[in-house]
């Protein structure tokens, strides 16, 4: 018997594309991705009027701060700025839990200065250990259960193209908005694995 999940809400704030909430779309859930352009996080607080059907929340907050590779000698890095948009998703998480019935949440950004300011989070990994074909340092901080790991042994030319940061993208969805100042490739490359996000969804249901 197939359950009914359209009473439950999921939020995927910063959710760009929407490849981390998609396995709960396609099995009913109420997905709503509140991204840029279309939407401003600071402003955004339709969440209070429906508050007591939020049952998870996905949070992927931009990391161009956070990032190792960044080159702060063009182009200052501004953690403050960064943190700005962190605390804002986390005041909405705790809105959320504490006046809802909120049953899980997941913040997930590429392994950098993030965990200097949250602390170590209590899983890291890599696409590859849930059976994608390249690995990408992650941080996933929240409350949730841990996804089950499908780890995928890759092929000498799989690793050689990580070494270079040259892997096969995937193509984004059709009539997705680039934010401002965001190239294709960038959005291509930021979006979340869809093995990881099909085995995180079977965790958390």
């Amino acid at each position: 018997m197939t359950r009914d999940n359209s009473n439950k809400i999921i939020l995927d704030l910063c959710g760009g594309t929407g490849a981390w909430s998609k396995p709960y779309k396609d099995a009913g859930y109420d997905v709503r991705i509140i991204t840029h352009p279309e939407y401003d996080l600071f402003t955004w607080d339709d969440y209070w009027n429906w508050i007591d059907r939020v049952y998870g929340i996905l949070f992927a907050p931009t990391c161009t701060h956070f990032s190792l590779a960044r080159t702060t000698a063009k182009t200052p890095r501004n953690l403050s700025g960064g943190m700005r948009l962190v605390k804002r998703g986390l005041e909405i998480i705790e809105h959320c839990r504490i006046h809802g019935g909120l049953k899980f949440w997941a913040l997930e950004n590429p392994v950098g200065y993030l965990r200097q300011l949250l602390g170590k989070p209590p899983l890291t990994f890599h696409p590859c250990d849930y059976g994608a074909n390249y690995t990408k340092r992650t941080d996933l901080w929240g409350y949730y259960n841990f996804p089950k790991k499908k780890v995928r042994e890759l092929t000498p030319e799989e690793k050689a193209k990580c070494t270079i940061n040259n892997r096969d993208l995937p193509q984004l969805p059709e009539g997705y908005a680039l934010p401002d100042g965001f190239r294709p490739q960038q959005a291509r490359r930021s979006m979340t694995d869809e093995h990881f996000a099909l085995a995180f969804y079977k965790a958390n249901k």
